[in-house]
């Protein structure tokens, strides 16, 4: 049964313009064509590729990308959609970056935000010793410093060395003009934990640089133009765990003392080094991961309270440590593959 344009663009969901479109793309032609009056007329069998058109369109593919689609695979199609998915984001991010800092640098309004000086000094201490030493990174400067993304409800430090990825967040109590993204070193941003854990309040202000205020004292930092690393999307990437283990912080510390290489066997009341080391534990599921011990080792230095939180996808995937007494610090480590 043949269609009229019209009636095949109510079925399909698309205008009869766009079905003229692809016929002259040659996408998807008519099935006929009336030679006397130059009528198109479809098939009912040309519903499913005009609807995944439709689709495939609505979701902004490149028409270059639609072509190969509609003739490939669904496992294909769907490798096509995540490749522009990605594609998508990381423009995303990189427009968020370009207008923050438009905004900084149109607006005359200052941004500051007061923080408390000891959460400010706690967050630096965790989220610096994260960061690459200068010089010994592939990403130049960028990873030996720390973002730092002011606003109103909160202001986020973020490092990370490629190995592991350390996120702080410390509620302002007061926060003034627009919201900020800034890079400093980590190097010269750890040299003010001590000062700023003295004062009460330190007030944070951006305005070309980055500039802190403890009382009749201030302290300015140089600020590094470039792009971080788009930390939210390995964030956002994490899979709900499969294996989630409380542990004493301390007691696991001490034991990765030493050690190069450490094999966790993680199950619902355990967590086991080999035969030598066993720790009580409270969990669900079990897994068996391994770790460079000196990362995780500076993990559970970072963070605070008796007891320690893994979350743990699969063995090959970033694994978030949490302090169990403080929620607003997050570190990722990358596990290690372990032979055998």
């Amino acid at each position: 049964m043949r269609l009229t344009i019209s009636e095949f663009a109510r079925l399909v969901g698309l205008a009869p313009s766009a079905l003229r479109f692809y016929d002259d793309c040659g996408l998807l032609p008519p099935a006929e064509v009336d030679a006397t009056n130059g009528y198109r007329y479809y098939d009912k069998s040309q519903q499913p590729r005009a609807q995944l058109l439709r689709d495939l369109r609505e979701i902004d593919l490149p028409l270059p990308d639609v072509r190969l689609a509609l003739d490939a695979s669904p496992s294909e199609v769907a490798d096509l959609v995540r490749a522009h998915l990605r594609t998508l984001e990381a423009k995303s991010t990189a427009t968020r970056t370009a207008a923050t800092r438009l905004l900084t640098n149109l607006l005359s309004q200052k941004t500051t935000a007061l923080l408390g000086g000891p959460e400010l000094a706690s967050a630096i201490r965790q989220v610096t010793p994260t960061a690459a030493p200068p010089g010994e990174e592939d990403l130049g400067l960028v990873l030996s410093c720390v973002l730092i993304e002011l606003g109103p409800d909160e202001v986020t430090f973020v490092a990370t060395d490629r190995y592991r990825l350390a996120v702080r967040t410390v509620r302002p109590v007061e926060f003034g003009g627009v919201a900020a993204r800034l890079l400093v070193r980590a190097d010269e941003l750890a040299q003010v934990s001590r000062w700023a854990a003295a004062g009460d309040v330190v007030r944070v202000e951006v305005n070309g640089g980055l500039t802190l205020v403890r009382g009749d004292e201030s302290r300015e930092l140089q600020t590094v133009d470039a792009e971080y690393p788009a930390y939210g999307q390995i964030l956002d990437g994490l899979t709900p765990p499969a294996c989630r283990v409380v542990v004493d912080r301390l007691r696991l510390l001490d034991v990765l003392a030493g050690r190069d290489v450490v094999a966790l066997d993680i199950d619902q009341q355990s967590l086991r080094i080999g035969d030598e080391v066993k720790l009580d534990a409270i969990g669900t599921g079990s897994v068996r991961i391994g770790f460079t011990a000196s990362l995780l080792a500076a993990a559970l230095e970072a963070s605070v309270g008796p007891d320690v939180l893994l979350e743990i996808c699969e063995p090959a995937r970033p694994v978030v440590v949490r302090s169990a007494d403080q929620g607003t610090f997050t570190t990722l480590v990358m596990p290690v593959r372990l032979d055998g």
